[in-house]
């Protein structure tokens, strides 16, 4: 998900301790002798131990389990005092084999309340989340109350939020006991709950819609006061709205774990059933699939519907013009729009007067797989961008999303134009980009809110599949759907236009790699320093490298496809997942795993320096010969090359008399005692082994060693651009496992034909495998291409105090919505 326009996720961007991953997995085994470190050495040690619910090639066991929980819900939205008022009644199935006293129950709008853990956790300005440069950076200066915080502050003392909770109780009427902690209500049950039994019981609830603008939420209202209606008009964005179960695992029990802002959510599956009330002239987008359109929608908005299903092009159920109308009254009368959605995780709606509707058919390649409605709701504000782009990039993202997983089973998938930059949700998105008034009343967009539309709606829907479908627990790993999710989304957009430059490319990480606040990806989501590239960037890097360099696209896709199908529906934890790439990709990635996962180790590879080898043949004729071409290619000695000049004339020039044999023969002269002794070594030989140094001989290659230094202590594959004298390249790479006895420094022999004289080598030339500083990767040292800038210094220091005030306002407003609701 993306948060703010100014976020873009998929391009942007402390161990704590493990519930069954332990950190201690990336510290190198304490040695007595030397300081060697395996790099290789298995991950067994790291992940949980295999089980009857998930087994050792990352598959749910035999006894796999998870429990089902279903709602019905009626729920009342009360424009005027933007309050939501309902009752749910839970149905809740223990398929776990332990018997259950209590239940523990979500209450995620508490977060909102002045004294939530969240707000009282949260430290001024967002400084405690960024680092220990910026702390000392920002202590330097005096503290600033930005408006965006105040207004916040002044939000939520002007307004009663979190839940109010009216009713606890069985499905007879027996009042349950319960105790609200923080953003979790327990609720003590009447009786066990033994494994394979259910139970329902009732909650009636109610609370105070936030403005997401004010709070920076995940869902709210977004006002409209400039619009006909005498007092505006508002879109709502409904979700986190209900009390909903907390997940039960096999792996950790009760996921009860306080929602701060940032970790987001661990669900079960189960069955809804909503009806939602609105003012009559509303248009609810929702979770699910319409039970009631006869009621809530006119025949004309009927027909275009069941005319979308099968059309090329997207059909519009209430158009432009229609919205515009619409937007100008208000209406005392109510409608209530019934949903149901079967075995989803979660279910969020939206409602407005001024939604415009539009809609296509997706037809998918499987008579088992349902014939999907893709649908965008937006206001005018959307303009031309929503209507161009919405629809489009939805169909776009399940035609790619279902080559790489399954095909998408749900039947609606709906993108929403709303306050928050990027949201998603079962069969839902809400999604931020708009257009912009301009001063003769016309609307346009900018190339970035083009590129933000069609990106965020591509990764929102995208989460359809991870995780809403492959249900990863969100509040302790972020990366195990953001990072999946911001990969295939890369992928994605690619498809969509590769000149829109999205998606993750491994150069896009090396300056967070190489930064000093880096944590392990496997760092639980709220003590994440920097989430973009923690959560998002670098784990989509890593499986853009996986797939392009390392397993390539045949083994990576196989695998990748096999976990996603091994967990459609189910709950996986990262050892699933690494369990399962292996064990269908048929390769050792343990290394992989634990250098990009568990650690904070870098890719930067250095090229040293290159040995050029020549066979010694034995034989004086040929040996003596070239050692006497080598001393003569030595630069000449410079007081003989001026004694020259000056003319002196050396004095066995003077008296021959006194010159010999040696003044004519140097000492690369062979002798015939130098020919007995090759003749000699020739008898010594096996027969094999003189073939085999004849031909040596003969061939005449040549022969380099290069040397390596892993300066930045990730070990990779080395990937080689090898240039020779005559003009032509050639590729060459290097397996991963070259470090496996000696992971700081190794040297390749590489052999060349006698006419492939090597001038040249460069170290990972197209910049595939992240590698931080690409100027020690060339041999001979390139000359590094730079800029020379003229300027002039100027006095006055006013336009260099607004630029860094502004980026400092940027950096403010992005730590401060890092803190609290990264997305």
């Amino acid at each position: 998900m993306s948060k703010r326009q100014n976020r873009l996720l998929w391009l942007v961007s402390a161990f704590s301790m493990m519930m069954h991953l332990p950190v201690a997995a990336s510290s190198a085994i304490q040695q007595t002798k030397g300081d060697f470190e395996d790099k290789f050495r298995q991950l067994d040690t790291a992940l949980p131990t295999p089980n009857v619910y998930r087994n050792a090639a990352g598959e749910p066991g035999h006894q796999y389990w998870q429990q089902q929980v279903d709602y019905v819900i009626d729920v009342k939205l009360d424009e005027d005092k933007r309050r939501i008022e309902a009752s749910e009644r839970i149905t809740y199935k223990n398929n776990s084999p332990d018997t259950l006293k209590y239940l523990w129950v979500q209450l995620d709008q508490n977060k909102f309340r002045d004294d939530s853990m969240s707000a009282l956790s949260t430290s001024f300005g967002g400084i405690g989340n960024r680092g220990p440069a910026t702390q000392a950076a920002s202590g330097s200066k005096p503290a600033k109350l930005s408006m965006g915080a105040l207004r916040r502050q002044q939000f939520v003392e002007d307004n009663e939020l979190g839940y109010q909770i009216n009713k606890v109780a069985t499905a007879s009427g027996t009042k349950l006991d319960y105790v609200i902690v923080g953003t979790l209500m327990r609720i003590d049950l009447d009786q066990p709950l033994k494994p394979g039994a259910s139970t329902k019981f009732d909650i009636d609830f109610a609370f105070n819609i936030v403005e997401e603008d004010a709070v920076s939420a995940r869902a709210g209202y977004e006002h409209f006061p400039d619009d006909a209606r005498e007092g505006g008009n508002d879109i709502f964005l409904l979700a986190q709205w209900f009390p909903r179960l907390a997940a039960y695992t096999d792996y950790e029990a009760w996921t009860n774990k306080e929602f701060i802002g940032r970790g987001e959510f661990t669900l079960e599956f189960g069955d809804y059933d909503v009806n939602i009330t609105v003012p009559a002239d509303h248009i609810v987008s929702s979770t699910g699939t319409l039970q009631n359109a006869g009621e809530v929608l006119t025949q004309t908005q009927r027909d275009r519907l069941e005319k979308a299903k099968d059309a090329e092009r997207i059909v519009f159920v209430v158009t432009a013009e229609e919205a515009l109308e619409n937007e100008k009254e208000g209406t005392s009368k109510t409608k209530t729009w019934r949903f149901e959605a079967d075995n989803v995780r979660d279910f969020a709606w939206a409602s407005s007067r001024k939604f415009m509707w539009d809609a296509r058919g997706v037809k998918q390649d499987s008579k088992d797989t349902p014939h999907v409605m893709a649908m965008s709701f937006y206001p005018k504000e959307g303009g031309d961008l929503w209507k161009k782009y919405s629809t489009e990039s939805v169909i776009h993202t399940i035609e790619v999303y279902n080559r790489f997983t399954f095909n998408y089973p749900y039947p609606v998938a709906q993108s929403v134009n709303g306050p928050v930059g990027g949201m998603e949700y079962p069969m839902i998105s809400f999604n931020g980009p708009r257009t912009e008034l301009q001063d003769d009343g016309s609307r346009t967009y900018s190339l970035a809110e083009k590129r933000f539309l069609i990106g965020v709606v591509i990764h929102e829907v995208g989460h359809n599949y991870f995780p809403m479908i492959v249900n990863s627990d969100e509040r302790q790993w972020t990366w195990m759907d953001e990072g999946l999710n911001s990969f295939l989304d890369g992928i994605a957009g690619r498809e969509w236009d590769p000149n829109i430059p999205w998606g993750v490319e491994p150069r896009d990480i090396t300056g967070y790699m190489k930064g000093s606040s880096q944590v392990p990806i496997m760092t639980q989501s709220d003590s994440v320093l920097h989430l973009g590239p923690n959560a998002y960037t670098k784990p989509a890097a890593a499986l853009n490298i996986l797939r392009e360099t390392i397993l390539g696209r045949e083994l990576f896709d196989f695998a990748f496809r096999e976990y996603t199908r091994r967990w459609m529906f189910k709950r996986p934890t990262p050892a699933d997942f690494f369990r399962t790439m292996e064990e269908a990709s048929g390769v050792d990635l343990d290394w992989f795993w634990r250098g990009w996962f568990y650690s904070t180790d870098h890719v930067d590879i250095a090229l040293d320096r290159v040995y050029k080898l020549r066979l010694d043949t034995e034989d004086p004729d040929i040996d003596l010969k070239r050692q006497r071409d080598a001393e003569m290619e030595k630069p000449l000695s410079l007081t003989v090359e001026r004694n020259e000049q000056e003319g002196r004339q050396l004095w066995v020039e003077r008296f021959e008399d006194i010159r010999d044999f040696y003044d004519d023969n140097d000492q690369y002269t062979p002798t015939n005692k130098d020919r007995n002794s090759y003749q000699s070594f020739l008898k010594k030989l096996e027969p094999w082994e003189r073939k085999a140094f004849e031909r040596a001989v003969r061939e005449d290659k040549n022969y380099y060693v290069l040397e390596f230094s892993n300066v930045g202590g990730l070990v990779m594959p080395i990937l080689l651009e090898l240039e020779f004298a005559d003009g032509t390249k050639q590729n060459m790479r290097i397996p991963a496992e070259i470090w496996r006895r000696t992971p700081k420094q190794v040297s390749k022999l590489v052999v060349t034909d006698k006419n492939k004289e090597l001038v040249s080598v460069a170290v990972d030339p197209r910049w595939e495998t992240a590698d931080v500083d690409v100027e020690n990767n060339y041999y001979p040292r390139r000359i590094i291409p730079s800029r020379i800038e003229a300027y002039k210094r100027k006095k006055s220091t006013s336009r260099v105090s607004k630029d860094l005030m502004q980026e400092s306002k940027t950096e403010l407003k992005s730590e401060s919505d890092d803190s609290d609701d990264d997305n």
